[in-house]
């Protein structure tokens, strides 16, 4: 049945009416002064007035479940609060300055401040049991308000604590169905038009049921999903049960989706009623779910319900499709939120045979609308359910219940801790500006602006047109870099085309790769088979494999080319740059196929490398442009000075294979886009990649004999290429042995030499996680084991160290071992795999004997076998507790997937041990002390350090990497003077004066 104007018009008259009505009967009485009540609403109508205090207090409130003792309350008070006098008026500041370290009074306020915020989540928290949250209920079902149950802590790290998320789930029903039978029916809530409804109702999270749970494999995620669900929905039947499930963030969004349905189709569940999924109205692709799912359901033949929700998770989404250079899957404004509200509204209430509404909303236009729409839709009464968060808007749930609607309450209960999370959002929600409770109830907007229907604000009006935006970079040159979005796997296009990718480069794997110098392919005697490392019986290509002789053959054609490639202006060699990044885009899949294959980096590994590669072409081509740029220093009158560069001459690269595209193509476009002409040394485990970025390298337009492809034994022919008289700049990423060797033996001048060798070198890491007594745990698992674990740990930036302060410890250990007992440990090309191969045997044979003889002076507290995975160099995740500070385990680079926990008695302590090694490369603090992050911003000794974040993956052009001490020297690779170390900085002096004429000079360039 459609809407047509006439029924739109109608709607919209009802929709004034029904508003005003439930208006007329929301009745608020303020809670008496000085009652706890009135306290905690002063609180909060501060908050909303003062948004540093706002932040401030979420912040402390998020925090305060982590904090043991009244010292550390009261540290956290003083930190948060004492900051800015203007957040706290002056009697409170003056309590908190008594309440020291050491004082009396810091016990007094670390109760009184703890049972405030027991207080408060007390009004958005059923209760932390069963028999409370019973209690709870009983007491909703006097008001005539239904529930549905939310067990808080659905953080689920590992698959121990998915079991038990499902185990509580099971429990629960299996407690309620039990008390469900006592209570006395209350037929507003327990009866619809269709019949009688459960008295149960539960809501649950399907992430939670399976800690790998993951967009980008699909089908292996749905399976594992489904296992878990099946037994809470066989429970749920035999309790008489109505479960929900709940829609999460935006990626897991059609995964969601797809679990639900296919679930549904079973013919154990086809005939299943008693089931709903929750729907977000601030996704633009809200409505075309919502018909996708109406479609399924009419082939189903069995109904099932939909929460229509506006949306929990705006923030977040926002900032993270901003920082992955995605677009923003919600909508930005709240007047189209509420616009996509109402349609997908009227496409619910169209479709009601198939799909039964629930309103999850406490916006009285939302409310009225949806009566109003039913009602002109012939639906009959009750048919709409109005749902609502436990502990807000109360005074318009009576006012429905009033008015004869069905209530249903979102009531979570659990655990403190698990459940601050929660109660911080429902704050948040409380005290933002588009709140419609603050606006109603805090604000007093006027009814009519309540109830006015979405609309775009009025423009601002402006004295001027403003300037058109900057390009963004993203094709080939625009003024503005951004970072090449990574590939977006929640989508199925993503998916298939990698995976197509995939057979493609199956197909032409065994290819030869000759050497090519000066543009013309160079035989060699010698060979260099790669191997692929998660299937070593798999040949991904052959190289050639260069000697002295083409080595010399080599720096001779480039230091030939030289002169005419550094006399090429800046700006041309910058479009090679910016070509060369086109192609790569192009390409992109094709490439993090090679990448799967032949370096074993799992999927998006694969194809974040082939984006930094974009990046650096992209932020180079720009930095140099900027460099080019002349200068003129000085200003007296007849004269000129002129500062500017010149490219040094013949640049070696010798690369790593654990980016075997990023660091190789960062380096070779550097040297060329400064003017210099560049011989390309790969790493032996990794030639075909190189192979293919050299030869995009020429299409972009860089001069063959300007650029050379050179693979090679590194102790044969990048030893040669680093002695070599006419090599003037020597890049190298990769071990600190080899990177000593190579800065020794450069820093010695040989006959004919003319100049000093210019050395950059990164080299390794013994990378520290920090983990304070006051971090979030969830975070500091999550981050510590992705930052050590991912890529099999084969990163210089891995985290191989994660030290943790005692108070925390043990419980920090526990959930890690659990979370890396379940990370997949696979082939590279399963999509699933997080942990794939080592590269090749010698590095997992090396990685085995440093775990052997860890095991000599620690605690092995993991060691995840992965024996039965075939001939692959695979290495299971090992984990080591009681790691003596001193011994190789806490001291040496494994370059595998070896974590050494180590326990500290105090901050001093943990920023001592962190320090303690020769390496000063990157690390990561997880806490929740202000005074504790400045400490680590300036005395945590490492050239990359990350706040409360995993310490892998830094992006070019924002997180510049590289370190200092043993662990590299020269500029930061991605950085804005990195291209300063290919270049020599020169200054023309001109006299401008003739016989007497001095022309004005200009004071600056």
């Amino acid at each position: 049945m459609g809407l047509d104007q006439r029924d739109l018009q109608a709607i919209e008259r009802d929709t004034q009416i029904i508003g005003r009505q439930i208006f007329g009967r929301v009745r608020v009485q303020p809670p008496p002064v000085l009652s706890l009540d009135w306290w905690d609403e002063r609180i909060l109508e501060r908050c909303m007035h003062d948004e540093a205090l706002r932040v401030q207090m979420f912040r402390f409130i998020d925090v305060l479940p982590a904090l043991s003792t009244p010292e550390q309350v009261a540290r956290h008070l003083r930190e948060y609060f004492l900051e800015d006098p203007r957040l706290l008026p002056a009697v409170a500041q003056w309590g908190l300055q008594l309440a020291g370290p050491r004082s009396p009074a810091a016990g007094l306020v670390a109760q009184t401040v703890r049972r405030g915020v027991a207080r408060m989540a007390e009004r958005f928290v059923a209760g932390a049991t069963l028999d409370e949250t019973a209690a709870s209920i009983g007491r909703l079902r006097a008001r005539r308000l239904a529930f549905t149950l939310d067990i808080l802590g659905e953080a689920t790290l590992s698959e121990a604590e998915a079991q038990a998320y499902q185990r509580r789930y099971l429990d629960l029903l299996e407690g309620l169905a039990a008390r469900a039978a006592s209570w006395a029916p209350v037929p507003l809530i327990d009866e619809a038009p269709r019949g009688p409804l459960p008295r149960v109702n539960v809501s649950v999270k399907l992430t939670a049921l399976y800690s790998r749970c993951d967009p980008i494999d699909p089908a292996g995620s749905a399976a594992a999903v489904k296992e878990r669900l099946r037994p809470i929905l066989r429970a749920a039947r035999q309790a008489g049960a109505h479960v929900t499930v709940d829609m999460e963030h935006h990626d897991v969004k059609d995964l969601t989706l797809r679990i639900v349905q296919e679930v549904l189709e079973e013919p154990e569940f086809r005939d299943y009623g008693e089931f709903g999924i929750a729907l977000q109205a601030y996704l633009r692709e809200g409505e075309r779910d919502l018909q996708g799912l109406a479609r399924w359901a009419r082939r189903r033949g069995t109904p099932v319900g939909v929460r229509l929700v506006k949306g929990a998770y705006w923030d977040s989404e926002v900032a993270l499709a901003e920082q992955r250079g995605w677009p923003t899957p919600v909508f930005t404004e709240k007047w189209e939120t509420d616009a996509s509200f109402e349609r997908c509204l009227l496409i619910l209430l169209e479709q009601a045979e198939h799909l039964r509404p629930a309103l999850g909303s406490h916006n009285v236009r939302s409310l009225a609308f949806a009566q109003a729409a039913a009602r002109r839709l012939g639906l009959p009464e009750r048919s709409v359910e109005f749902q609502m968060l436990y502990g807000m808007g109360d005074p318009i749930k009576e006012a429905l219940v009033g008015m004869g609607q069905r209530v249903r309450v979102y009531t979570p209960f659990g655990e403190l801790i698990p459940g601050m999370g929660y109660l911080v959002r429902r704050l948040l929600e409380n005290t933002s500006n588009d709140s419609f409770l603050r606006q109603s109830f805090t604000e007093h907007v006027s009814e009519d602006e309540l109830l006015r229907p979405p609309h775009p604000p009025a423009p601002m009006p402006q004295a001027e047109p403003s300037p058109p935006p900057p390009s963004s970079g993203g094709k080939g040159g625009g003024t503005v870099f951004r970072n090449e979005p990574d590939l977006d796997f929640t989508r199925a296009e993503a998916r298939q085309a990698l995976g197509d990718a995939l057979a493609a480069v199956r197909r032409r794997m065994g290819q030869r790769y000759p050497l090519v110098i000066g543009g013309e392919r160079v035989a060699t005697a010698g060979e260099i088979a790669s191997p692929n490392p998660s299937r070593p019986g798999e040949v991904v290509g052959v190289a050639g494999c260069a000697g002295v002789a083409e080595a010399d053959q080599a720096v001779a054609a480039a230091r030939a080319a030289w002169p005419a490639w550094a006399a090429t202006p800046a700006a041309a060699r910058a479009r090679v740059l910016f070509r060369a990044a086109e192609i790569l885009r192009e390409r992109r899949v094709a490439l993090a196929a090679w990448e799967v294959l032949e370096a074993g980096k799992p999927w998006r590994e694969a194809d974040a490398d082939v984006a930094e590669a974009i990046d650096y072409c992209e932020y180079y081509g720009r930095a140099m442009l900027e460099l080019d740029a002349p200068r003129v220093l000085g200003g007296e009158r007849g004269e000129v000075n002129a500062y500017g560069y010149r490219p040094r001459g013949v640049a070696v690269v010798i690369a790593p294979w654990n980016f075997p595209l990023a660091i190789l193509a960062g380096m070779t476009v550097a040297a060329l886009v400064a003017g210099n002409a560049a011989i390309m040394k790969p790493a032996e485990q990794t030639p075909v990649v190189a192979a293919h970025l050299h030869e995009i390298l020429l299409e972009a337009g860089a001069p063959p004999g300007a650029l050379h492809y050179l693979p090679g034994i590194g102790e044969e022919v990048g030893a040669h290429l680093v002695a070599h008289r006419d090599v003037d700049v020597i890049a190298f990423t990769g071990s600190r042995a080899v990177g000593l060797r190579i800065a020794q033996e450069a820093g010695l001048t040989r006959e004919g030499q003319r100049g000093i060798k210019k050395v950059i070198l990164e080299m390794g890491g013994k990378n520290a996680i920090i983990v304070d007594d006051d971090a979030d745990l969830d975070e500091a698992v999550r981050g510590a084991a992705a930052s050590a674990f991912g890529y099999a740990g084969q990163k210089c930036s891995a985290c191989s160290r994660a030290i943790v302060l005692a108070p925390i410890a043990g419980a920090f250990l526990r959930r890690l071992v659990e979370a890396v007992r379940s990370l997949a440990v696979g082939p590279a090309e399963a999509p699933a795999t997080f942990v794939g191969p080592l590269i090749d045997a010698e590095a997992r044979d090396r990685v085995l004997g440093a775990i052997a003889a860890g095991k000599r002076v620690a605690r092995a507290a993991l060691e995840v076998d992965a024996s039965g995975l075939g001939d692959g160099f695979f290495v299971g995740p090992a984990v080591f507790r009681d790691v003596p500070p001193r011994s190789a385990l806490a001291q040496e680079e494994i370059f595998g997937p070896v974590l050494a926990v180590m326990e500290a008695r105090d901050f001093d302590e943990a920023l001592a041990l962190a320090n303690g090694t020769a390496y000063a490369l990157t690390g990561g603090i997880y806490s929740r002390s202000p005074s504790r992050i400045e400490r680590a911003r300036r005395e945590f000794a490492v050239g990359n350090l990350y706040i409360n974040r995993k310490i892998t993956g830094a992006r070019v052009g924002r997180q510049p990497f590289g370190g200092f001490r043993m662990s590299g020297i020269g500029s930061k690779a991605g950085g804005p003077d990195y291209l300063l170390q290919f270049l020599e900085p020169r200054t023309v002096t001109e006299n401008t004066m003739r016989r007497g004429f001095a022309p004005a000079t200009p004071r600056h360039g």
